[in-house]
Formats: structure tokens, C-alpha cells, sequence
């Protein structure tokens, strides 16, 4: 899932407009009244009218906003009176609204509907951003007003606000000399450009990728509605009567473990996986390697050894050596499940005469025929039951009600960005409405790979802000009067990036920038990897898991071959996630600029030198197409991933030990986790739901590598 991040930590409503406001020039106010992004949509919980909004509104928007932002700082920062939480820490909290208004939307479409034009203004504006950033949190006068305020007569929210400015403050650089400042600022808009650069070449990358077939034989084991779905996008893009498969930003392709054609599937995984690498427009490592070094001369300069001592200040692992001390106690065990697996796989293609090696691209295939053969389980068997609106409104929604009371009602009267996307309304148990929810599930070539969530509107009780949330999915649109149907890892996604909806659902804060999913990178996936658990209930199982043709429920037998199976190929599975975690740290751990090396040298001398270089079994990304880490917001964070799932897997045993994903443990659930936003001590959270700190050995049981 990849979240969507502020550039701004400051939010979104206006407390004051200030003098200086009051005497901006008629053009400026020409442009407030007209553009709607400078206005308060008048939809439903400000919900943006998509309808009204044009890509030449973004950049007279972002100069007004920048221009309105500026002066509400300075006025902050000037202000004469003594320091208190409400002249300062909350002046500046909910300063910025039409920048925040402007920027959140525009960063929504640029990652999931983007086109030239947009993609122009962000680059053109990613230094503007980054620079507009730096004049807030290197403002001297600003952070000594933060840092006079008495936190002891503070208490609540109140004082968890002023603490949170001041850490952002203090990780931003405020305590640098003048002239070091002037360093970071330019080391930050260059990042900034890089990182929006890095994000355009990837999409050039994936698009080019696109694998032409003219021979429809090439493409056998795969569905009709597959085929036919591959046939449409050649068409679409200038080729009659041919079939084009599109990459996905993953190494592994999900249509790899149906294509019977091993020539086939040797050429789509190394379109895969050589996509950014190929000397062309779309190749990343230029761009990824200076990144790399600006990171670290940014950690340098603010007295850190490597870029991930600097980054982790923050989150709950707090120093790399922790968070790499967890990905080691798991990586052993996972790479020697690997093995076995690896292993079976090569005796089932030994028993079939294959007379080959087993490679990346044969993983997937044989590995269903090696569940076929262990639990009489094969995803042909499994995708039919699961159609995509169906697992969505009877599983995920359904699960939603069972576990916490809250119901949908779709909306067909609020505009969308795309046709595609589609609109909810959320009630709770009382019949309340809460929120608004979009859904976009379709690939696209203008769409970032992967799936998130995003806020459009944030919860906020003191702005008096309910929540709009988007999911954005990269699912492939079938023919129309064709049914989408998922596998079953289709299925754990929905569930996933709905827990992170869940989380911005009941978000219960005064504050923006406490709300909801504003909390660290390693605590964030806890969340939704919870939410997972909820697709093998039973009870919502059977709800949702419905045969699109005979309309029958899926049968027991079947439930039954599913739970069975649900330790198999994890092995590989955490093996290939514990190798791009350990390759981001590896490549944000660097203290000397000398030690970095070319890009491909550097990812395999990594793998190699923590057990992780397992030919048949790569990296889930691969160093060029990694945009989780370099354009994307998980930078020296992607372990977050794991240290989630290991709460996940603590919090999962004491509901286990407990009845279950119950009513009643889901509210307790919602009462220690969901609710609390970053608003308490997360660790103190935890513990107060389950009774202990967070242990390994739940993650080994669970994944079932404790044998191994």
C-alpha cells in the first residue's frame, strides 16, 4: 500500500486572516473568488468538486496560497505578545488552508490520474515546496516562540501539538547555524526535484515496459477475460489484433503463475525487472544515486551518521540498529522456508522433465501447482468467487458492519476525477453519517503502481472537519459486461488499505496534524494488517464469497483448503519483503559517500552480505523501480512493513486468545488504536491492548517459519 503524505505538516482551515491579507491587491482577490480550489468546496464535508476543478487552476492557486502562507507565518513569527499554544503552536496548525487545499487535491491526481500538464507543475513546483517548507521549519523566531511555551502547564492534545512542532523543528534543522541552513534548504530542493523526477521517469518506465504479444498461443492459462482485457489494451494503445500486458510495479507479475509459456514468462519478468534500467527516459539510477548522497549529506549535516539514524528519530524502532535486529531475527527463518519451498518446487519440475533450473519467472506457476498437489487448492479453483464489487460491499464493507457497526451507501451525485471511481457514504451504527470514501480501482498508464489510502479531507473536531478518504487500487479493468474477478491476494489488499480507512474513519482528534494516520511509518500498516484478519472470517467468508456464475456461496471444503494453505509459499513471500526492507536500509545506512556504489553493484553486494541474494527468490522491488523509497515516502522506513506485521501478529494472538474478531474486540480495538490518531504514546496504546510490549515469536508462529 503506499499512504499519502503532507508536504505540509501545517493543516487545513484558516484561523485569522491577517492585516497583511486584508490589503492583498484586487488581482489576488479576482483569483480567490474564481478558483475553486481557493474556496471551501460546498459539497458535503468539503468534499472537492472534481466537476470544477481544471489543471490551470493549480498554479494561480499554489501562488496565492504560498503568498497567504507566508504572511501568516511571519505574522506568527513577529508576534510581540508572550508565546501560548493558542498564539503559536495553534496559530500555526491551522494556518495554510488554501496551499493545503490546493496541494492535497493536486497530489491525489498526480498519483493516481496524472497527464503532462500536471506533471509539469510538479516539478516545477517541487523546489517552490520544499523551499516554502524550509522557510517554516528553519525560522528561528518561530521555533524559539515554540520552544518558550511552558509544556507543563500544557496538557492533552494541546501539549502532544506543541511537543510534535517542536520534534519536526528540531528534525527539520531549526538548531543549524545560519549558514547550514542555507545548506539544507538547497540539499532540500534538490531532493525535491529529484524525488518528482524519479516519479515521472517511473511511469515512463512502467509504460514502456508494456509487453507486445502477437501470437494470442503465447498467452495459454490465462482466462478469457484476461486475454480479452490484453487485446483491448493493445488496441487502445495503436495495435490491432495484438495482446499488450502491462507491468505492475512489483518484480513478481500476477499473471505469472497462470502463463503456461515458460519463454513467456521469462519475458514478462525481465521487462519487469529491467524496466528502469535500460539507458532510456525512463532510467532511474542516475537519479536514485544522487538521492542517496544528498540523503546523507542532509543526516551529516544535522550530526547524524547515516541518513536512516536521522530518519528514525521519530518512529517507534527510534535507532536502524533495532529495526534491523527484528528483520534478522525473521530473515534466518524465512530464507530457509524459502529453500525448502524452492526445493519442492524444482522436485515437482524434475518429476515433469522439465530439465531446467527453477528461476524468478517459474516460481509463481509451479508453486500453484505445488499448493494443487498439498491442499488440492489452485487459484482457478478460488477467482471465481471473488468479484471484485462483491468482495467490496459484502466482504469489506460487510466485515466493516460486523465489526464495528458502520454501513455504506454509494453516491452517485458527488463528481469524480475519473469515471471509474466511485463514491460512498459512511453511517454509523447510530445512522450517523461520519464520512465520505472514494474508491478508484482501476490500472492506468497515468496511475502510480501499488494501492493506498488517502485523506482528501481530514478529520478534525476543532475545524469541525469529518473525514474524505480515497483508496486507490491498481486492479485490471475487465471488457465491459465482463466480471473483474481477483485472487485472493486481491482480496487481502482490499482488506489492507481498508484498514487503513478504518483508521482515518475513526479518527477522534482536535488536530489535523494528529489525526487519524498521522502517526509514525512503523505503526501505520499495524492498522490495516489487522484488517486483513477479517477476510478469513467465516462468517464474512461466506458473505462475500459468492461464485459470479452459479451465484452459490464458496464451499466449506474449499474454506477449508484456503485456511489450510495459509502458511504456504511464505517462505518466499517474507523472504522477498525482508529483502527490499533490508535493501532500503542497507542503501540509507551508509555513512561515507565513498562506500556508495553503482546502483546494481550496490543492491547485490546488500543482499548478499544479510543472506538475502536468492536467485529463485528476488527482491519484492527491485533498486530502480523501488519507489516506495525514493519517491514515495518510505525512505529508511520500509521495514515499517514488518514491524507492523509483527504488532499485527501480537495484537492478532490476543484477539485469538480472546473469541476473535469480535463486536467487542473490535471496539476495544477502535478504543486503544484505531481512535487515538498520534494524540498518546503509541507504545503505551499497544501495550494497554494487548498487556505486553511487542514480541518476535507471534510473527514466526503465525507466518510459520517457527520449524524453520
Amino acid at each position: 500500500m503506499q499512504i499519502f503524505s503532507k508536504l505540509f505538516i501545517t493543516s487545513s482551515l484558516c484561523f485569522a486572516m491577517s492585516l497583511q491579507m486584508q490589503t492583498m491587491n484586487a488581482q489576488n482577490k479576482d483569483v480567490k473568488m474564481t478558483n475553486p480550489l481557493l474556496q471551501k468546496s460546498t459539497l458535503q464535508y468539503q468534499a472537492p468538486d472534481f466537476s470544477l476543478i481544471k489543471d490551470e487552476h493549480f498554479k494561480p492557486a499554489f501562488e496565492y496560497g504560498l503568498k497567504v502562507h507566508d504572511q501568516e507565518v511571519e505574522t506568527i513569527a513577529n508576534n510581540t505578545a508572550k508565546p501560548t499554544f493558542q498564539n503559536t503552536v495553534l496559530a500555526l496548525e491551522i494556518s495554510g488552508v488554501d496551499l493545503n487545499r490546493a496541494a492535497g487535491i493536486f497530489y491525489n491526481l498526480t498519483g493516481s490520474n496524472t497527464n503532462p500538464a500536471l506533471q509539469a507543475i510538479e516539478a516545477e513546483y517541487a523546489p517552490v515546496f520544499s523551499g516554502h517548507n524550509d522557510k517554516i521549519y528553519l525560522n528561528s523566531k518561530l521555533y524559539n516562540r515554540i520552544k518558550a511555551i511552558d509544556l507543563k502547564k500544557l496538557k492533552g492534545e494541546d501539549k502532544k501539538l506543541t511537543e510534535y512542532y517542536l520534534q519536526q523543528f528540531e528534525l527539520a534543522g531549526a538548531n543549524l547555524s545560519e549558514a547550514d541552513k542555507e545548506k539544507m534548504k538547497k540539499i532540500n530542493e534538490e531532493l525535491a526535484s529529484l524525488s518528482t523526477l524519479y516519479g515521472n521517469k517511473l511511469l515512463v518506465a512502467r509504460k514502456n515496459g508494456a509487453i507486445l504479444f502477437d501470437n494470442v498461443a503465447d498467452l495459454d492459462g490465462l482466462s478469457a477475460a484476461e486475454i480479452d482485457a490484453a487485446k483491448l489494451k493493445a488496441k487502445e494503445a495503436g495495435y490491432e489484433n495484438k495482446y499488450l500486458i502491462g507491468l505492475l510495479n512489483t518484480t513478481q507479475q500476477p499473471l505469472l503463475a497462470s502463463l503456461k509459456n515458460r519463454a513467456t514468462r521469462e519475458k514478462i519478468y525481465k521487462a519487469s525487472w529491467f524496466r528502469a534500467e535500460k539507458n532510456d527516459e525512463g532510467d532511474t539510477r542516475e537519479v536514485l544515486e544522487k538521492t542517496a548522497k544528498l540523503r546523507l549529506q542532509k543526516a551529516n549535516l544535522m550530526g547524524k551518521k547515516s541518513f536512516a539514524e536521522w530518519k528514525l528519530q521519530d518512529q517507534m524502532a527510534q535507532k536502524p540498529a533495532v529495526a534491523m535486529e527484528l528483520l534478522a531475527k525473521i530473515a534466518g527463518p524465512a530464507v530457509a522456508k524459502a529453500k525448502v519451498e524452492s526445493k519442492e518446487i524444482q522436485d515437482l519440475i524434475d518429476s515433469q522433465a522439465g530439465g531446467f533450473k527453477l528461476e524468478p519467472w517459474d516460481w509463481n506457476f509451479y508453486a500453484e501447482q505445488v499448493r494443487k498437489a498439498k491442499y488440492d487448492l489452485d487459484e482457478s479453483q478460488t477467482k471465481p468467487y471473488f468479484e471484485l464489487n462483491t468482495v467490496l460491499e459484502k466482504g469489506v464493507f460487510f466485515a466493516a458492519q460486523q465489526m464495528y457497526g458502520i454501513t455504506f451507501v454509494e453516491r452517485k451525485d458527488l463528481p469524480v476525477y475519473n469515471p471509474d471511481v466511485k463514491v460512498y457514504e459512511v453511517f454509523d451504527e447510530k445512522g450517523t453519517s461520519i464520512a465520505i470514501y472514494y474508491l478508484d480501482f482501476y490500472t492506468r498508464d497515468n496511475k502510480n503502481g501499488g494501492a493506498w489510502m488517502s485523506n482528501l479531507v481530514s478529520q478534525s473536531h476543532y475545524l469541525k472537519q469529518k473525514p474524505v478518504i480515497i483508496n486507490v487500487y491498481n486492479f485490471s479493468k475487465p471488457v465491459e459486461g465482463s466480471p473483474s474477478l481477483i485472487s485472493f491476494d486481491d482480496v487481502i489488499t482490499m482488506f489492507h488499505e481498508f484498514g487503513h480507512t478504518l483508521h482515518g474513519l475513526f479518527a477522534n482528534q482536535e488536530y489535523v496534524s494528529l489525526s487519524g494516520t498521522s502517526v509514525p511509518r512503523d505503526y501505520v500498516e499495524f492498522p490495516s494488517q489487522i484488517n486483513e484478519h477479517a477476510a478469513l472470517d467465516p462468517e464474512v467468508l461466506k458473505n462475500y464469497a459468492i461464485h459470479y456464475q452459479t451465484k452459490q456461496p464458496i464451499p466449506n471444503e474449499l474454506i477449508g483448503k484456503i485456511k489450510k494453505a495459509e502458511t504456504f509459499n511464505k517462505g518466499y513471500d517474507v523472504t522477498e519483503l525482508l529483502a527490499a526492507a533490508t535493501l532500503d536500509m542497507a542503501w540509507h545506512s551508509v555513512e561515507k559517500e565513498s562506500d556508495f556504489k553503482p546502483t546494481l553493484v550496490f543492491e547485490k553486494e546488500a543482499l548478499e552480505k544479510y543472506g538475502l541474494l536468492v536467485n529463485e527468490a528476488p527482491t519484492r522491488y527491485h533498486t530502480p523501480y523501488f519507489a516506495h523509497i525514493w519517491g514515495g515516502g518510505y525512505s529508511a522506513g520500509y521495514y515499517a512493513y514488518t514491524w507492523s506485521k509483527t504488532l499485527d501478529y501480537n495484537a492478532y494472538d490476543w484477539m485469538e486468545a480472546n473469541g476473535g474478531m469480535t463486536r467487542a474486540n473490535c471496539e476495544r480495538f477502535k478504543k486503544y488504536i484505531l481512535s487515538v490518531g498520534n494524540s498518546v504514546d503509541l507504545n503505551e496504546a499497544f501495550k494497554d491492548f494487548i498487556g505486553h510490549d511487542m514480541k518476535t515469536e507471534p510473527y514466526l508462529k503465525n507466518a510459520g517459519l517457527s520449524a524453520h
